[in-house]
């Protein structure tokens, strides 16, 4: 049995991103997007084997690109469901790992600390996540757009990836809350259960590709 297992998603629409392709096959300094994540889990330490959630009809395209480089443990590729929230629980299905630890696949800023400080935190609770403290302030308001409250500055944060959890309670959150439209991230799974996730803080260079303008951005931070 495998311990720690990475998912990487790229199943999703991209439709933000508004060039009518998935953006994880865009390339920044001539390496496709997810292709950082994945050489990222392929050289940590801690991590056993990896899956791809893809989307139906591209297993050819990532197959293509994933030959660029050497993989030194096991890789599996999982078609993905109608959501990320489908896309990450099929993946959980073909894993026997006690850790999962899942990363949007268009997130190439990456950076080898995340998944080690990530996975470490797994001895001491259930649940992780990479994330940034709020530059800004932050207010909740109603469907009408009135505020209701304002947060405080210095404990409001900004959720990333990677997110790293036990398996088997995500799973189970998963299964009990599958037809909740309102979830939009793996800790809020863990949260309606009123299960600690541990927040760790990361760097504000850790974004994910939106849309195309981010693109430059993304190019501007690797260089």
């Amino acid at each position: 049995m495998n311990n720690v297992t990475a998912i990487i998603l790229v199943a999703g629409s991209s439709t933000r991103y508004g060039q009518n392709r998935n953006k994880n096959f865009d390339k920044v300094n001539e390496k496709e997007i997810f292709l950082y994540s994945l050489e990222a889990f392929n050289n940590n330490k801690l991590v056993d084997d990896i899956i791809i959630v893809y989307k139906s009809g591209e297993e050819g395209i990532i197959n293509n690109i994933i030959k660029k480089i050497t993989l030194n443990k096991p890789l599996k590729l999982v078609i993905g469901g109608n959501s990320r929230q489908e896309s990450v629980y099929n993946a959980l299905t073909k894993t026997d790992s006690k850790t999962v630890i899942i990363q949007d696949g268009a997130r190439p800023m990456i950076k080898q600390r995340f998944i080690t400080e990530c996975i470490n935190e797994m001895d001491s609770y259930y649940g992780a996540t990479i994330a940034v403290k709020s530059k800004d302030t932050i207010k909740i308001s109603d469907d009408d757009g009135i505020v209701l409250q304002t947060t405080l500055r210095k404990n409001t944060w900004l959720i990333q990836t990677p997110q790293c959890f036990n398996r088997q309670i995500l799973v189970e959150a998963h299964e009990k809350y599958k037809n909740d439209n309102t979830i939009t991230d793996d800790c809020m799974l863990l949260e309606k259960e009123g299960i600690k996730i541990k927040l760790i803080e990361g760097d504000y260079s850790n974004i994910k590709v939106t849309t195309f303008d981010d693109l430059n951005l993304v190019k501007s931070y690797l260089s």
